[in-house]
């Protein structure tokens, strides 16, 4: 690519790895550029790849292979920008990058989302492990092949995650055989903390390595469900159970053993650093890890496993005797090249590796010191020198462990469960990745050579998929040279100078050293390309990998390729008192025992497993995952460029980058590449030639070469794509400088208009100024003059004024003077008179007063002179009797008089007394009545809890107010003891009565109020009676069926019934709505119990009878069968099949009787109908007849005397529910009947004949549902992204909206059309109103839950030219919803509410504006936190180059959903389908309106039906 100034590039950085920069300037070869922080940096021209800058508009491309530059920097930043949006999963074509997000995130992985992805093709949703998953299971399912899973990745990147994924992916897909309790997902990973404790070990890079290959296989049967599965595992690392470098670990069993406590100090153990094994490295313990909790883990996953208490106990007495057995130290003997035990610490441990062994001390110690060699005149025993000792120890230990491992596998595997039958399978490989230290060994060796293996497998992997997808586009690719490996597999496995058999040669001698090896390796293979001598070592070399050069130590080669078996350690363990020890140790065959001392090398043994493992994928398809570790600190949102592009070199991915680049590594589709490069020629695009000729043409205009057209897809070398951008992007200045012309050029110009306007404006205002100078002189000069007359008038005016007032002054003081004397002289005047006046007064009244005390004086002498006449007259008259008869006369008098009184004054007191009780009693009553509804009220609700409280309060007062009442009648009763002072007490009285009328007054008023509140809550409680009432009617009905089928099930009933009851309910929705003719018994059977028990014997007359019985029904039937199968129609919107066959029904008297053959018939003929019938036709007509039919049988069903029994049931629970079981007495009032109509009986047929039905309707309501969804779904998938552009001639089809209305709208019309068919049928065929609502609601449901899932699932959805495609077709549902109205259409424009916010805040402008809060309140209401962050990371613009919501909008979500998903199992983005039924039986009939059957005639077909004679001879 050639470079020029402002070029986007990459730049290489320490820290970084890669940096975005500019080119700035260019001095030979070297470029300067400067990066994003401004440094200045120079490069050379080669080492700076190119940046896309239209990339950082996005948050990077699902797919590598869609990159503009596929290089190392594009990669890895694309992986960057999605990790920051929590897309975890890139392609880069079929491989699958998985980035650990190191926390959870539920909604990825939910039923909901396998179920987006059952089936999906692959690449059409977003990257997911559930889509390799998936097409693993496609391809095997569709092929018959096997499949493989490649998932690598180091420790910590989520390989263990990744696979359990993927098995629960499989386990949802496929299921399961039938009896399996477990799930193999389960069974496998519960196994998983017992192969790591074995298996696993701490190493330079990670913690937690793998130090084996696991390769699950997940078997099938041939209905492609999971029948069972197996562990194999590959290439364990037994070299560490003997060394180890620091600061790695052993395997973690042994510290776990360490760490256990009583288990520990049973078997001698101490701490690890006491053991030779152990201590080689300092490292004992793992950050966060503890040793004891392991292994408490470890012990359960044991007992999950199924291994025995016993085999427990002897495993870790095995690995307790491995690490005492390698405590044991020797010395040199007496004898030459002898060894003996050195102190008495060896001797100790070996006999506690003895004990734990159990064999014998003695020849323990002898097969380590010595060897036997057989020969034909006998057994030679040799002994053994320190190191040969130590070898035979240390191989001991290793043969001990590896056979231990091999045990562990085989019972996991035994647990699992093997299907030996199955022929096909899916496997999942988990094995260490590329390792390069600082110091590599031999274990590094054997890792690096497995993973180039692979390698190759992936490298020939891509090659055919490259292959393959050439092959599909149809070009030449034959003349690609692709990378390649085998030249590094010939130098490590090449026989006879490969590096493993110049190993295993040197292995042969036991004089050779490392240093004779690495002589005679660099000797045989100095000229190969990939090998290297070490710089500052003489024995070391390195190889350049595929990941990278490693340089190899071999100090230890020799001693870690040497695996002696040894024949004496075999037999003694095989004969060790352990049944577990001596099981790990069989006996061997007679010719191996024979050698003693058996050479195996290690490497040998490795390329031979590994070469089976290889052998194993092969035969698979493969499919492949690479996990990558973020950061080393395990923690979210953080990302380390440089770990993570060494997982990517190590993972082979840059190496899939590079196979790729060596052929067309940029494919473009012909209308993406049109469109951006098309601006190179614009004379091609006048719409003359198609997008194919338009790209061809356009590179060979620009003289491009070795580019493939294929058949969709234009494919470019690597480079070329830079060549077009760089040829772009000169077009883009030169129009860019054209415009800045034409832009000076404008600013020129209106600086210049704005100048030209200055100066007349100016010169205007200057012209002004004078004028307005001008003006004022002369405005000035007539203001003096006006100014002038106006002084002098005033001067005048003063003068005047001054006479005027001195005038006007004295003229007042003259008059006020001669006023005031006239006044004075009045004055005077009038007071003389008021003095005669009072004067004469005074003399009058003086002799008024003398004349009347003289006449009072006069009279009061008369009177005293009277009364003493009288005194004496009295006097005389008193001494006589009768006198005194006539004054006690007059005293009885007075008494009656008093006591009559006194008595009406009681009376008076005892009735208001009795009043007073009265009204006691009354507040009584009222507040009981009060507790009552008190009572009612909080068992019908919770919420009236605080006016139930404010109601308790009041009764406290009235209580109260008793208590002062009573305390009244005591003053009351103290009042009858004051008889004496009468008027005292009826003073008081009076007094306390009146009191006592303000308190009832008082208390009156206390009462009305609590009254109205009860009124109040007696309002709202009669909202729940109604409720209460329909429940209660529900109730009814439900308990009257139960009696029945209670009293039916006590009694004998025949066979035909009771299958059928059965299917009623547990068979509602699948299974067939009636019964089959093998379980039913022929119509004439009677089910009544005395039949059943009746004799044999019959008379003649009874066997006629039922002889015309069965002919009887026999006609009723084929007339039933005649009236289900033919199409009746309808008459006046009403079902005539409906009709008749509830008249007849009811003629018949079907219901009242104990058969249901006949139900059971009509059940069978309708599924007979549906099943033969056109559903397009039958479903609707029969979901219109069945309905009626239901809603006939249930308006028309009496309850037999059921709900009385059930109000008298409920009468004494309390005052409301007495009441609402009252009012529940006549249920048929509130549905349009009177209790005077006639009813059906309501028996176990009838009962059992409306779930029939009920069941019927729904199942019909459901199949209508389904095939709508099923017709609708292809359309859905058309509509949720706009069809590609279709270019027209003219400038018109480079317009911004691109797509003509004709063809945006022709895929919605499809909908709408079909929606037109839909109400057509269903209004041909009278379907209610109410079903018709149901059904579209549902069908708008879909719409929207398609749709929205659709638009999450797939980026290229999330467009602006996507949103307005979709918004205008969601403007045609709105009118189409507008047109069928609110009675069939419902609430089903608010169905729409995700799609419709989804898509409105796809199209709006300036998303960066928008805040958090207005998105959430405003935009998007009905949206979660989660759905908003999936939309906004996942919108590009690619019409006008906007961008999507601001960072801090984006944290800010983040973060929400970051608490949520700590609170919160599962929070999933896509919305659910509803299943259910949206109705119920009540529903129906209360939305169905009532019919009259009896109008609907018999049609002239059916006519002619001798047992249908009746509805003929009574036409009405």
């Amino acid at each position: 690519m050639s470079l020029r100034k402002g070029s986007k590039v990459w730049v290489e950085d320490r820290d970084l790895a890669w940096v975005a920069a500019e080119v700035v300037d260019f001095v030979g070869k070297q470029v300067q550029v400067v990066t994003a922080s401004g440094k200045k940096v120079w490069a050379s021209a080669e080492k700076v790849p190119p940046r896309d800058p239209d990339a950082e508009d996005h948050g990077g491309v699902d797919d590598m292979t869609k990159l503009t530059y596929l290089n190392e920097p594009g990669v890895l930043y694309n992986l960057e920008r999605r990790y920051a949006l929590n897309d975890i999963y890139t392609y880069t074509g079929s491989i699958l990058i998985a980035v650990n997000p190191f926390t959870k995130l539920p909604h990825l992985y939910n039923v909901h989302m396998m179920e987006q992805y059952k089936g999906a093709q692959f690449g059409v949703l977003s990257p997911h492990v559930f889509a390799v998953a998936d097409a693993s299971y496609r391809a095997m399912m569709n092929e018959g092949r096997s499949q493989s899973i490649l998932v690598s990745g180091e420790s910590g990147a989520g390989k263990t995650e990744t696979t359990k994924l993927i098995m629960q992916y499989l386990t949802y897909v496929g299921g399961r055989a039938a009896g399996d309790d477990r799930t193999v997902e389960q069974q496998v990973l519960e196994s998983n903390p017992l192969l790591e404790a074995f298996g696993n070990a701490k190493t330079v890079r990670n913690d937690n390595s793998s130090r084996f290959g696991k390769f699950v296989e997940i078997q099938f049967d041939a209905n492609g469900r999971i029948s069972g599965a197996a562990i194999r595992t590959y290439l364990l690392e037994r070299s560490r159970v003997v060394q180890i470098t620091d600061p790695e670990r052993n395997y973690h069993c042994f510290y776990q053993l360490c760490a256990s406590g009583r288990d520990a100090e049973k078997y001698k153990l101490g701490k690890p650093d006491n053991f030779h094994y152990l201590n080689q490295s300092k490292s004992y313990e793992l950050e966060g890890v503890s040793n004891a909790e392991e292994y408490l883990k470890t012990r359960r996953a044991m007992n999950i496993v199924g291994i025995s208490h016993d085999d427990q106990e002897a495993i870790f007495r095995t690995l307790a005797a491995i690490l005492h057995l390698g405590n044991v130290e020797f010395s040199p003997g007496k004898e030459h090249d002898s060894s003996v035990l050195k102190d008495q610490k060896s001797t100790i441990h070996i006999q506690m590796a003895a004990d734990l062994f159990m064999c014998d001390m003695d020849l323990l110690r002898a097969t380590l010191c010595t060897r036997t060699i057989q020969t034909r005149e006998g057994d030679i025993i040799k002994a053994l020198d320190c190191n040969a000792a130590v070898a035979s120890r240390d191989a001991l230990a290793k043969t001990v462990y590896a056979k231990l491992f091999d045990w562990l596998v085989e019972k996991v595997n035994r647990s699992v469960g093997q299907d030996q039958n199955s022929q096909v399978q899916i496997g999942v490989l988990d094995i260490y990745g590329f390792e390069c230290f600082k110091h590599n060994s031999f274990e590094q060796f054997c890792i690096n050579f497995a993973n180039e293996k692979l390698q190759q497998h992936f490298n020939e992997h891509v090659f055919k998929m490259e292959q393959e997808e050439y092959s599909k586009e149809e070009i030449n690719w034959s003349y690609i040279e692709f990378i390649d490996n085998q030249d590094v597999l010939d130098l490590i496995e090449k026989k006879p100078i490969g590096i493993i058999a110049l190993l295993d040669e040197a292995c042969m001698f036991p004089k050779s050293t490392h240093k004779t090896f690495s002589t005679k390796l660099f000797q045989n293979l100095r000229t190969h390309q990939r090998l290297e001598k070490a710089k500052f070592s003489e024995t070391d070399f390195t190889i350049s990998h595929y990941a990278g050069k490693v340089t190899y130590q071999t100090d230890t080669f020799l001693d870690k390729n040497r695996d002696y078996v040894v024949v004496e350690h075999c037999n003694l363990l095989s004969s060790s008192k352990c049944p577990f020890v001596a099981g790990l140790f069989p006996s061997m065959p007679e010719e191996s025992s024979r050698s003693s001392y058996k050479f195996s090398s290690v490497a040998s043994r490795f390329k031979q497993q590994l070469q089976a493992l290889m052998e194993t994928l092969n035969s698979t398809e493969p499919h492949y995952i690479r996990c990558v570790k973020p950061n080393s600190l395990n923690r979210p949102q953080k990302f380390e460029n440089q770990s993570i592009l060494h997982q990517l070199r190590c993972g082979g991915v840059l190496e899939a980058v590079r196979i790729s680049l060596a052929g067309y590594p940029t494919r473009r589709n012909y209308s993406e590449f049109v469109d951006r490069f098309g601006l190179l020629v614009p004379e091609l695009m006048d719409g003359s030639f198609d997008e194919r000729t338009t790209t061809e043409k356009i590179l060979q205009k620009l003289k491009l070469e070795n580019f493939q057209l294929g058949k969709t897809k234009v494919f470019l070398r690597a480079g070329q794509i830079g060549v077009l951008d760089s040829k772009r992007a000169e077009v883009l200045d030169s129009a860019a400088k054209r415009i800045q012309g034409r832009f000076r050029t404008f600013i020129a110009r209106k600086d210049f208009v704005l100048i030209r306007a200055a100066a007349f404006a100016l010169q205007a205002y200057c012209r002004g100024c004078h004028a307005r100078n001008i003006y004022v002189a002369k405005r000035e000069a007539a203001s003096a003059l006006i100014l002038q007359k106006y002084v002098r008038r005033w001067l005048l005016r003063n003068v005047y004024m001054q006479l005027y007032s001195a005038s006007v002054l004295l003229q007042s003081c003259i008059r006020g003077f001669s006023n005031r004397q006239r006044f004075l002289h009045q004055k005077k005047h009038r007071a003389a008179i008021l003095i005669q006046a009072q004067w004469r007064m005074c003399k009058v009244r003086s002799i008024y007063r003398n004349r009347q005390t003289s006449i009072i004086a006069i009279q009061c002498r008369w009177r005293q002179k009277l009364a003493k006449r009288e005194l004496r007259r009295l006097r005389q008259e008193a001494n006589e009797a009768g006198f005194l008869r006539l004054a006690k006369n007059k005293l009885e008098k007075q008494l009656e008089d008093l006591t009559w009184r006194l008595q009406l004054e009681k009376r008076l007191r005892v009735s208001n007394e009795e009043a007073k009780s009265m009204e006691i009693s009354k507040l009584k009553k009222a507040l009981e009545t009060l507790n009552l509804e008190l009572d009612a009220a909080k068992l019908v609700t919770v919420n009236e809890c605080n006016k139930n409280a404010v109601l308790q309060n009041q009764l406290d007062l009235s209580c109260k107010e008793k208590s002062a009442l009573q305390r009244e009648l005591i003053g009351m009763a103290e009042l009858r003891k004051e008889n004496a002072f009468l008027k005292n007490s009826l003073e008081s009285w009076e007094k306390k009565n009146s009191e006592l009328a303000l308190e009832l007054i008082k208390s009156q008023k206390d009462r009305n109020d609590t009254l109205e509140k009860l009124q109040e809550v007696e309002r709202k409680c009669f909202q729940f009676q109604q409720n209460l009432q329909s429940l209660e009617e529900k109730l009814s009905s439900l308990e009257d069926e139960n009696h029945v089928l209670r009293q039916k099930a006590l009694t004998p009933s025949p066979k035909s019934n009771r299958p059928g009851f059965v299917k009623s309910f547990s068979e509602k929705y699948t299974g067939p709505l009636a019964l089959t003719q093998s379980d039913r018994k022929p119509v004439f059977e009677s089910p009544t119990p005395t039949k059943l028990i009746a004799p044999l014997s019959m008379t003649l007359s009874e066997s006629r009878r039922s002889k015309f019985a069965i002919e009887r029904h026999q006609e009723n039937h084929e007339f039933l069968s005649s009236c289900i199968q033919a199409d009746l129609g309808f008459k006046e919107g009403k079902p005539v099949a409906a009709c008749i066959i509830y008249k007849c029904l009811l003629h018949w008297r079907a219901f009242e009787s104990e058969r249901t053959a006949i139900f059971d018939h009509i059940i069978e003929g309708i599924n007979e109908v549906l099943k033969v019938g056109n559903e397009n036709i039958a479903l609707p007509y029969w979901l219109s007849n069945a309905s009626a039919l239901l809603c006939l049988l249930q308006r028309n069903l009496r309850s037999n005397g059921f709900l009385t029994t059930i109000s008298q049931r409920s009468a004494g629970s309390s005052g409301v529910t007495a009441r609402v079981g009252q009012s529940l007495k006549s249920p048929f009032k509130y549905i349009g009947f009177d209790d005077s109509m006639s009813h059906v009986e309501a028996r176990y047929p009838a009962i059992l004949f409306k779930q029939q039905l009920t069941a019927c309707v729904e199942k019909i309501f459901g199949l209508i549902r389904d095939n709508l969804k099923k017709e609708i779904s292809p359309l859905l998938g058309s509509c949720i992204q706009a069809p590609k552009t279709v270019r027209h001639a003219g400038k018109l089809s480079r317009s911004p909206r691109g797509l003509p209305q004709q063809s945006q709208s022709s895929q919605w019309d499809s909908i709408i059309k079909f929606l037109d068919s839909l109400m057509d049928r269903l209004r041909g065929n009278h379907v209610p109103s109410f079903f018709i609502r149901k059904l579209i609601t549902q069908v708008f449901s879909f719409i929207n839950i398609s749709l929205f899932n659709s638009l999450l699932l797939r980026r290229e959805c999330c467009t602006f030219s996507n949103g307005e495609y979709v918004k205008s077709g969601l403007a045609d549902l709105e009118k189409w919803i507008a047109s069928v109205t609110e009675e069939f259409a419902g609430t089903s424009w608010h169905e729409l509410n995700y799609i419709r916010q989804a898509v409105g805040f796809l199209v709006i402008h300036q998303k960066r504006k928008k805040s958090l809060e207005e998105i959430m309140q405003d935009l998007c209401p009905a949206l979660t936190v989660r759905q908003i962050y999936r939309i906004s990371t996942m919108y590009w613009d690619d019409k006008y180059g906007t961008q999507s919501v601001s960072n801090e909008v984006v944290a800010q979500m983040r973060e929400m959903l970051n608490k949520d998903n700590q609170n919160l199992t599962s929070n999933s983005f896509l919305l659910d389908d509803d299943l259910s039924i949206p109705f119920s039986t009540e529903d129906i009939y209360m939305a169905i309106p009532a019919m009259d059957p009896s109008d609907v005639e018999l049609p002239p077909l059916l006519s002619e039906h001798p047992s249908v004679q009746f509805l003929i001879i009574h036409p009405k």
